[in-house]
């Protein structure tokens, strides 16, 4: 469901206590999509590692391109969260949320991308495989 702005979402319609509809919407008009299977994933994710800092969510398509972000982005659907790695062990991170379900990684120095697409994984930033195969 996808809302003009993230102040728009009625409360009955964000049962996830551990974010706002603000943290996951767009940083560029402030809209949002709901995608509540993604969601629920984040959610999991987050009460299994405690606290955890949510970069990127949904971006509205002309955010989406002024940050570089793949024409079909998983971002651009409000299935795809990019999380901070600060205060997270990279290898518990990644398996916590392949345990969650979700299906596609970029591996980046800073974050992981997480999303619920096609089963794939990527390094981004010329990141070396071996910072995360270790």
């Amino acid at each position: 469901m996808l809302y003009a702005h993230w102040e728009d979402v009625p409360p009955q319609h964000w049962p996830w206590g551990n974010f706002t509809p603000e943290e996951l919407a767009s940083q560029g008009d402030q809209s949002i999509m709901i995608d509540a299977e993604a969601i629920d994933r984040l959610q999991w994710t987050r009460g299994t590692v405690g606290r955890m800092i949510v970069n990127s969510a949904y971006r509205d398509p002309i955010h989406n391109a002024r940050v570089g972000g793949a024409p079909l982005s998983g971002h651009k659907f409000g299935h795809a969260f990019d999380i901070s790695l600060r205060g997270h062990d990279r290898h518990g991170l990644l398996n916590t949320c392949r345990s969650a379900g979700f299906t596609g990684f970029g591996f980046y120095q800073t974050f992981l991308h997480v999303d619920c697409g096609g089963r794939r994984q990527w390094y981004g930033d010329n990141i070396a495989r071996t910072t995360w195969t270790s």
